[in-house]
């Protein structure tokens, strides 16, 4: 597929497309023309590449893990340099403070949603009035 439909499918500019690949991070082939050609695969790889980039780590550690998000993983150990694997650790910690923070704040969404759906006014009541801020709040914010 050419560059246009690879940034389509994946939601990656070209420009940044080509950065992957001045990085290392992705190939492309080139046709008799001159343009680029990426394989299906790269789709995946993108849309990997862009998730651990928004998770903070640095291309350069990416280009290194990438071969084990492959099928079958390829690992070189000798790549494993002490701060990499430092960076990776941390970033690891990270992903899990940031996944527990999500986790709570999906439970306090499906905690609201379910006391609103439970609530049951009976028939002919009027819904609840919304809250209102105490009379002292109102006033600072008008003078602030």
């Amino acid at each position: 597929m050419r560059i246009g439909e690879l940034s389509e499918r994946t939601g990656a500019s070209r420009r940044l497309l080509r950065y992957y690949e001045e990085q290392g991070l992705i190939v492309a082939e080139r046709c008799a023309n001159g343009y680029r050609s990426y394989d299906e695969r790269f789709v995946d790889r993108v849309l990997q590449i862009r998730g651990l980039l928004d998770a903070g780590l640095p291309t350069r550690i990416i280009k290194q893990i990438l071969p084990c998000l492959d099928k079958p993983r390829t690992i070189y150990f000798p790549d494993a340099t002490a701060e990499m694997i430092a960076t990776l650790e941390h970033e690891r910690d990270r992903m899990t403070e940031r996944v527990a923070c999500l986790v709570r704040n999906r439970d306090a969404i499906a905690e609201y949603l379910d006391a609103v759906r439970a609530y049951d006014p009976g028939p002919g009541s009027a819904p609840p009035a919304p809250p209102t801020l105490p009379a002292s709040a109102g006033a600072s914010v008008a003078s602030g």
